[in-house]
């Protein structure tokens, strides 16, 4: 029982790991679009540091890249979906999916919404704030985060109690604040624009167990790229 308890672990590893994958390949291969070369291009320097960070196979990476710039013979064309709707008590939810099959995504989110209640486009929107958001840690235990916030020109920040922190920033700033608060004592994590809930609720017990697994059942799907909801974590 020990043995098929262990196969099973590595088994979900494996597969979380390839859902993994399979969206920082994606956000690769659109960011490439932009152009191959990462100091040119602040969003595929982004997606390459995520890739690195997940320890994401060298030539993997380099494939995602040259598929997205066309430098391969295969083509394939994502597109950006958004979704909107509401999850388990009333939390608004909003769902960005890579596809290169909309039929497939389509179907594959409104089952996923059954739980809750799929939106038309605008209806959470208003609800969230479309911002740069920067996940940073300080390199050393006196870093002040806002004084970083500040000197790096952030809109806002939230601290974490690791000591880690949350810069906001408008979403054209996202690429200056980043490449800024290594000078102030912090290291960059991630980087990414997205939405920002302006008003979460809280949850607790049952209500909120139900809600993270409808949540977390949205993010298992291949072709989800981000999920944000209004929640406090």
């Amino acid at each position: 029982m020990g043995a098929q308890w262990k196969t099973k672990l590595k088994e979900e590893a494996a597969n979380a790991r390839g859902r993994v994958f399979t969206k920082l390949v994606r956000e690769l291969i659109v960011s490439a679009r932009s152009g191959a070369d990462p100091e040119l291009n602040s969003r595929l320097r982004h997606a390459i540091e995520a890739a690195r960070k997940a320890s994401m196979p060298r030539d993997t990476l380099e494939r995602a890249i040259k598929k997205g710039a066309g430098l391969l013979d295969e083509v394939v064309n994502y597109e950006l979906i958004t979704y909107e709707g509401y999850g388990p008590h009333q939390v608004p939810v909003i769902v960005e999916c890579l596809t290169e099959n909309r039929n497939r995504t389509v179907s594959s989110i409104r089952t996923l919404f059954r739980k809750g209640q799929l939106g038309s486009s605008g209806s959470v929107a208003w609800d969230f704030t479309y911002a740069g958001m920067i996940e940073a840690s300080p390199e050393k235990g006196d870093a002040d985060a806002e004084l970083a916030a500040i000197e790096a020109g952030a809109q806002d920040f939230e601290k974490y109690e690791d000591g880690s922190a949350l810069f906001i920033t408008e979403p054209t700033d996202l690429d200056a604040v980043s490449k800024a608060l290594p000078d102030f004592g912090f290291t960059v994590s991630s980087a990414k624009q997205g939405y920002i809930p302006k008003n979460p609720v809280t949850l607790e017990g049952d209500a909120l167990a139900e809600v993270m697994a409808f949540l977390e059942a949205i993010d298992e799907d291949d072709d989800v790229q981000n999920v944000y909801a209004g929640i406090n974590a």
